[in-house]
């Protein structure tokens, strides 16, 4: 196949340069540590020390798993993590050797009562995503922004939207309110999701039961991700079994009816096996009338290890979501209308959001010599349905809003297989961390849409603008331009990257990717076929100069594309055949400063460009041509970790400036790119008052924004305040209380369009019982 030709010669460059410098003389440490339980101990401080002085530094990952790339020598090799005593070993490594250590921590004498809520730092210092390496995140030219799952416990978050909620910079899109979708960096996208770094990328709400963290990484991310991703990606990375046994088990009821319980079961089954398997269901109303949801979730993973070279992963996930379709409300000279934050437009008796996901992953991770070989598989199998009232534009006095319905069916089944070769070397006094791999994938969906015929006749009806709620007979069919097709999706994709220290001070991040995209489009109503073919060449260059081993100052330039068929391949048409894909450039410069061990402060700016964009031709309005551009500049400032013993805090700032650069079908020049505030500021803070008891108060403020790119429907700027109280009971039971929008403020959280706008709820109060054995 002519399209796979690149990614040969790109794997022949890989395995040449693997054969040339075979023989040098660098050496690989690998380790794990762990408690005298077994259990691994996440981000535990690596330090490698020579005559005293630190040399090299590293955190542990999330399976408590570290690797290195040095020279060959003697060493002093000292490992520390919060709530353990600190140990240091001598190691002599070998030319050319791959050393693995595993090294167990003592736990320290206890000085206080233990609080079930404490766990890992807000802080992560080693992720694998961004390079598909195991890098420190101050060596990543990169903005990245994580959310822990002791973050995620301490506040109740329970959805991607949550969590983007409390990352400036970052909005989350109504999505119709059936899916989840966010705009980063002024992109919005409802297709950039990744589970352990494979695209999960059908239109669903995701929940974060089974989540270690979640990483949000800005910016072109297609060297590891693939195609879209031009503002950014968000990545789940779930828990996996390991080898210390526990239990535990909360229990949540609050207002709006709410009702939510979770599990967590890990067990060892031998020294080289073990079992995990997580849980939620939930049955919760809403402050909107007569809208709620239930869903259920259970993921088990099995953990093998037949050596210390070796590791074996396998899980699956089921996951149903039943909801009220809900489209939010309407607006009226040019805000949101002024109508009680529960009034419903349409039937909610007859609006529904279904969401069955079935996901099945394998991994294997394998040390041959200084040959770090991993490879990841992943099966989705997704049944998507909604149907839904959606209110349109009010009449002149305000006293009729215009509703209009119809139901969606998506079918999605996913198959994506990533093989990674790391191999570390080193020539004359460089080093390097040389990856190569290819990605292959299929994806087969299929869709189709009903419009709704009120009293089976007209497709749309008005309603009282102050009580819109309805149950005039709806007859659901098809109407002349109603979806009802099939698309088939084959990737090919190769990538070569290499992660260069030229010496201390200086490291050098270089590498591209090719994707070979072939989609074929069947239109079952007229039995037509379209084909697009397209060969992306993806080169991402970054540069980080450090003065001190804590501070990293880094430049990065990096390219993305998103296929003319769109990220839900749901638009290709005889005219987008032909068109090219969309170009996402993006130059970024930042600071990246340790201030002390768990805590982090981090700053970028930033230009995104997006090109190709579709524009009308203005000398023949039934042409499409590629000239419309448009533009995000922006600041990023963050911070997370322990400010003090007893004081955790995490939050940021961002300013952006999104805006249509050059004229597109949407929008003519100037014009602010939709839900892209200026402003926005986050702050959470954690404080440990006494042994037993402990706090927690939030803030989240964001600007003015508009609802449409036509920017003509304002969303009003917020600042909505959140707390949370703590009790630990004992060792084994705690209580918790989380208070979201505590002074009550009436706010809009975002929209779908100008007359699809969702109120940000009224306070609310939720109190869980937490069980740890």
């Amino acid at each position: 196949m002519p399209g796979l030709r690149p990614i040969a010669l790109l794997l022949t460059l890989l395995v040449l340069s693997v054969v040339s410098f075979a023989a040098t003389p660098e050496s690989v440490l690998r380790g794990s540590v762990s408690d005298p339980k077994g259990s691994a101990i996440p981000n535990a401080s690596i330090e490698i020390k020579i005559d005293g002085t630190i040399g090299k530094t590293s955190n542990t990952d999330e399976k408590g798993e570290f690797i290195i790339a040095i020279e060959p020598g003697r060493y002093v090799l000292a490992v520390s993590a919060s709530g353990f005593n600190s140990l240091q070993r001598a190691v002599t490594v070998a030319p050319g050797a791959s050393n693995f250590l595993e090294l167990t921590l003592e736990v320290a004498t206890a000085t206080a009562v233990v609080n079930i809520a404490d766990g890992a730092a807000y802080r992560v210092g080693t992720i694998s995503s961004a390079t598909k390496t195991y890098t420190a995140l101050r060596d990543i030219p990169q903005s990245i922004s994580l959310t822990t799952g002791q973050q995620i416990a301490e506040q109740n978050f329970t959805s991607i939207g949550d969590v983007v909620r409390y990352q400036p910079g970052i909005t989350a899109h109504q999505g119709e309110n059936n899916r989840d979708q966010v705009i980063i960096r002024g992109q919005s996208s409802s297709a950039d999701f990744f589970v352990n770094g494979v695209r999960d990328d059908v239109q669903y709400y995701r929940d974060l039961y089974n989540l270690e963290r979640v990483e949000i990484l800005r910016g072109p991310n297609a060297l590891a991700f693939g195609r879209g991703g031009g503002g950014g990606v968000i990545n789940r990375v779930t828990k996996e079994a390991s080898f210390t046994p526990f239990y535990e088990l909360s229990m949540q009821g609050g207002t709006y009816g709410n009702a939510r319980g979770t599990f967590d079961l890990n067990r060892a089954i031998n020294k080289k096996l073990a079992f995990r398997a997580n849980g939620v269901g939930e049955r919760s109303d809403s402050f909107r009338s007569e809208v709620s949801l239930r869903r259920f979730g259970f993921s088990p993973t099995v953990t093998f290890t037949p050596d210390s070279k070796t590791h074996i992963t396998v899980g699956a996930e089921i996951f149903r979501d039943r909801r009220t379709a809900d489209r939010g409300i309407t607006s009226f000279r040019g805000k949101p209308a002024d109508v009680p934050v529960s009034t419903y437009y349409g039937n909610p008796n007859d609006s529904r959001v279904r969401a069955n996901a079935n996901l099945f992953t394998g991994s294997v991770d394998r040390l041959i010599g200084k040959l770090v070989l991993r490879n990841r598989t992943m099966y989705g199998d997704y049944d998507r349905f909604y149907q839904n009232y959606v209110p349109g534009a009010s009449n002149s006095a305000g006293t009729l809003v215009t509703l209009t319905a119809y139901n969606n069916a998506t079918q999605r089944r996913n198959l994506f297989n990533q093989t990674d070769l790391i191999y570390y070397f080193k020539t004359a006094s460089i080093k390097h961390t040389l990856l190569g791999g290819f990605e292959l994938g299929s994806q087969q969906t299929e869709s189709f849409r009903n419009t709704g015929y009120f009293n089976n006749i007209s497709t749309s009806t008005q309603v009282s603008f102050d009580e819109p709620t309805t149950s005039t007979p709806v007859t659901f069919r098809q109407s002349a331009t109603d979806a009802d097709n099939r698309v088939n999706v084959k990737l090919a994709a190769g990538y070569v990257q290499d992660q260069i220290e030229l010496n201390r001070y200086v490291q050098v991040i270089a590498g591209a990717r090719f994707d070979y995209f072939d989609l074929r489009y069947h239109n079952n109503r007229n039995n037509s076929d379209l084909r697009r073919i397209d060969r992306l060449a993806s080169p991402r260059l970054g540069v980080v100069v450090k003065p001190v081993e804590q501070l990293s100052i880094y430049g990065n330039y990096s390219v993305s594309y998103l296929p003319s068929s769109g990220d839900q391949f749901s638009s290709l048409t005889n005219i987008t055949e032909q068109v090219k894909p969309e170009k996402f450039t993006n130059y970024e410069f930042g600071v990246k400063w340790d201030l002390r061990p768990n805590l982090q402060f981090t700053s970028s700016v930033y230009r995104l460009d997006r090109t190709n964009t579709r524009s009308i031709d203005p000398n023949d309005p039934t042409r499409i041509i590629q000239t419309g551009s448009q533009r995000t500049n922006g600041i990023e400032i963050g911070f997370s970790g322990n400010v003090t013993r007893k004081w955790t805090a995490t939050g940021g700032y961002a300013y952006q400036d999104a805006f249509i650069s050059r004229a597109t079908a949407s929008a003519s020049a100037g014009k602010q790119v939709a839900q892209v505030p200026h402003h926005s500021f986050s702050l959470w803070n954690k404080y440990q008052i006494l042994p037993k008891f402990s706090a927690g108060l939030g803030i989240v403020h964001r600007a003015d924004m508009f609802a449409g790119v036509d920017n003509t429907v304002v969303l009003p700027g917020y600042t909505r305040f959140d707390s949370a109280v703590y009790y630990t009971i004992n060792e084994h039971f705690g209580l918790q209380a989380n208070i979201e929008n505590l002074l009550n403020k009436r706010y809009f959280l975002n929209a779908d369009s100008n007359t699809n706008i969702s109120p940000g709820s009224p306070r609310s109060v939720r109190m869980s019982l937490n069980v740890r054995f």
